[in-house]
């Protein structure tokens, strides 16, 4: 498709961290077509950083509120926290595409093969694995592996953060026999594009693969 609209697109953070919406807007922007302008969104009522159940659950309701709020305006809306909360709530609220990273990143992975997420969040695995399933990619989820260190505390350290995904890669790959893993935090967006360069398999950074979906389905509208 050539086009000459520009085409806004909401990057919601439901993280409460306003550096990790940075981050991830400007992971965005490197991964979006000149079309596409891309603006940052904290949620400001969700965890600083959601690592369990509880605050997924905080998040979603925080986000669905946010989307009938602050999210009009926007020809698109991308999920920007790994779990995609209050995914399902945005979409009923708003009539423009809404992405997950979760999702897209999975599906992108999936494509590829078997593939592995690798995590720092140990009390969203289960949760991660559930979504696994409800998107219909079971059976192509080799494994989950994850950090065993106190999430916050690993965060703040960006050199124990890459040293530790590298090793969760190498371990999927070695010993779970993924094809491509998937880096699973929107907040890990730095860290997924420096050991892109050094993975083993195809790594899957989930802000740039979202991106991409957003970029396909408005050019999709446009073609229509």
């Amino acid at each position: 498709m050539t086009t000459t609209a520009v085409r806004r697109v909401l990057l919601a953070n439901p993280n409460s961290n306003t550096a990790a919406t940075g981050r991830m807007v400007a992971a965005a922007r490197d991964a979006a077509p000149d079309w596409l302008r891309v603006e940052g969104y904290t949620t400001a009522a969700s965890p600083a950083l959601i690592v369990d159940d509880a605050g997924g659950e905080v998040a979603e309701t925080a986000v669905a509120v946010a989307a009938g709020r602050d999210f009009g305006g926007f020809d698109g809306v991308i999920v920007s926290a790994y779990i995609d909360p209050g995914i399902d709530r945005v979409r009923a609220a708003l009539p423009v595409p809404v992405v997950g990273i979760g999702e897209a990143s999975m599906r992108a992975a999936a494509a590829v093969g078997r593939f592995s997420v690798a995590m720092t969040t140990p009390g969203l695995v289960d949760w991660v694995r559930r979504y696994a399933e409800r998107l219909g990619l079971a059976a192509r989820l080799a494994s989950i592996p994850c950090t065993t260190d106190e999430p916050h505390a690993l965060m703040a350290d960006p050199d124990r953060v890459l040293a530790a995904l590298d090793g969760l890669i190498r371990r999927a790959v070695a010993e779970d026999g993924a094809e491509a893993v998937v880096i699973g935090g929107g907040p890990l967006a730095d860290a997924a594009r420096t050991l892109a360069a050094t993975s083993p398999v195809p790594l899957i950074e989930p802000v740039p693969a979202a991106v991409r979906e957003m970029a396909a389905r408005l050019a999709g509208e446009e073609d229509r």
